[in-house]
């Protein structure tokens, strides 16, 4: 069994997606059985994201939004942590930078799903890119075994 510390940021952030996926429905299911265009939300059918969205509140769609992002930079969050753990590589500086991705994830989370403040977003994702960059030339540096 591979023991590597970089599964534990990688759990976390497993963990949080189901967090988001609970309060995106825990948040638009009653905001379904409330919208004035939808009279039998169990009845719905072939609607678009973009046709629920036009007849939910913006906060409401802010969560979905999210759990969807949560699917996107962070699938190579994923393959990084485990080529790293693989090739031995999953502890120390990277497993602290993993730690800080997924703390960078979870605040963009909480920024989107309340206040949605984009700015502040952006500058969050940006952070946790330039993270998952430096995991991704670790990985590189260990798989090539480059030696500077």
């Amino acid at each position: 069994m591979l023991e590597a510390a970089i599964f534990q940021p990688v759990i976390i952030l497993m963990a949080w997606t189901m967090v988001m996926w609970a309060w995106m429905y825990a948040t638009r299911i009653p905001a379904m059985n409330r919208a004035p265009g939808i009279e039998d939300p169990a009845k719905l059918v072939g609607s678009t994201p973009a046709s629920l969205r036009a007849q939910l509140p913006e906060n409401v769609s802010w969560k979905a939004d999210n759990y969807n992002h949560l699917h996107e930079a962070p699938t190579l969050f994923y393959a990084v942590a485990i080529i790293l753990a693989l090739v031995g590589q999953g502890d120390g500086m990277n497993a602290l930078l993993a730690w800080i991705y997924v703390g960078l994830r979870i605040a963009h989370s909480l920024v989107q799903a309340t206040a949605n403040r984009v700015m502040v977003r952006f500058v969050l994702f940006a952070l946790s890119s330039l993270v998952l960059i430096a995991l991704i030339f670790h990985a590189s540096i260990a798989v090539f075994d480059i030696h500077f």
